[in-house]
């Protein structure tokens, strides 16, 4: 199914595998240290994706990407933009520079795989993700826990009714990060990043509580910089939360707990319990039934470096983009669907600038 964008062009269709097995030609823009377990994931879907270019404003990223992978380095972005046989860009870039990036691809009609999060704030999310809809090519963000089986078991779970209603939601992120990964220029700042340890390491452990609970009506949050770090947004974070059905729950994110934790989300219900933590899940019920399902995947990079983990789920990320552009669906992990967890990260930052009167959470 084609799309055509404002500019007039038609993105390239990918077929499916049952047509032919054709590649769909994908443009990497960003080469930080983002871009391995992208690449990880490119290579083992090869018979689906190729990449047709690689781009980075630094000449020395350039070439040191081009060494490393042996992949093609485009030396212009409009040079990625401006070729109709590049289908969808991967956008791996810094949070602030996104609107623009994703603008550009839509508007020369390339669909759009988006390195989390979605912008530096809910607004610019919001004109982010209608810049892409209005221009009529596909969104995905690479929110990568929704594709871990844990989380896909608890959603069956609870959207079948086995866990009962949901009393309680728990999410705790206990990460840690040296002083030197914030002396990274403009890491931490919200000029470049937008936030600290909520929109850049929580999201995917908020975005997985959401899948599984939805978004609460209410929260009242703290957030701060604590004695652990010298960085401008916060690395200390806490909140309370009330949702429509009655449910509470709380959330706990931080970058000073070293050495680093698995994180954890629990969910009670009146009929049952489910815990998951970095590697899968556990699953209690009152009836006397319990297992735990495995996620598969090595590696969590709640520790000094942040890039210790498998690229299984970024595989998924990319195999269900690459159907949503060949059937012209959204991806599971749609903009849309990203914005409901900037909401809550908003909503907790308000109400900490107002020391901890509740916010309303609305994406």
């Amino acid at each position: 199914m084609n799309f055509v964008g404002r500019a007039g062009r038609a993105p390239r269709p990918f077929p499916s595998r049952s047509s032919g097995g054709f590649q769909m030609r994908i443009a990497i823009i960003g080469l930080g240290m983002a871009a391995a377990p992208h690449v990880a994931a490119l290579r083992a879907l090869g018979d689906r994706a190729e990449v047709a270019a690689a781009f980075s404003p630094s000449p020395e990223r350039r070439a040191a990407f081009a060494r490393a992978h042996g992949l093609p380095a485009a030396e212009r972005l409009d040079d990625v933009l401006d070729d109709p046989s590049v289908a969808a860009v991967l956008v791996l870039t810094p949070p602030s520079t996104h609107l623009d990036l994703v603008r550009r691809a839509a508007a020369a009609g390339k669909h759009v795989l988006l390195e989390k999060p979605l912008e530096i704030d809910l607004d610019r999310a919001r004109a982010l993700v209608e810049a892409a809809d209005e221009a009529g090519v596909r969104l995905g963000v690479v929110l990568q826990n929704r594709f871990r089986a844990s989380i896909e078991e608890g959603v069956r779970l609870v959207g079948e009714g086995t866990l009962g209603a949901v009393v309680s939601v728990s999410a705790r992120l206990s990460n840690w990060r040296p002083q030197s990964y914030y002396d990274e220029a403009g890491r931490g700042t919200r000029a470049r990043d937008g936030g600290g340890v909520l929109l850049t390491q929580g999201i995917h452990t908020l975005d997985a509580m959401i899948a599984l609970a939805g978004l609460p009506d209410e929260v009242t949050g703290y957030a701060t910089t604590s004695r652990a770090h010298r960085m401008e947004t916060e690395d200390v974070a806490h909140a309370a939360m009330r949702f429509a059905d009655g449910a509470l729950g709380a959330v706990s994110a931080t970058t000073a707990a070293y050495p680093g934790f698995p994180d954890a989300i629990e969910l009670f219900g009146t009929h049952g319990s489910l815990r998951i933590d970095s590697s899968g899940a556990d699953v209690v019920l009152a009836d006397g039934r319990a297992w735990r399902t495995e996620d598969g995947a090595a590696g969590n990079g709640t520790g000094a470096d942040p890039m210790a983990f498998s690229s299984l789920h970024h595989q998924r990320v990319l195999a269900d983009f690459l159907d949503a552009v060949a059937q012209g669906r959204a991806p599971r992990v749609s903009g849309r669907e990203a914005l409901k967890v900037h909401a809550l990260i908003e909503a907790i930052l308000a109400s900490s600038d107002a020391s901890g009167a509740p916010r309303r959470v609305g994406a």
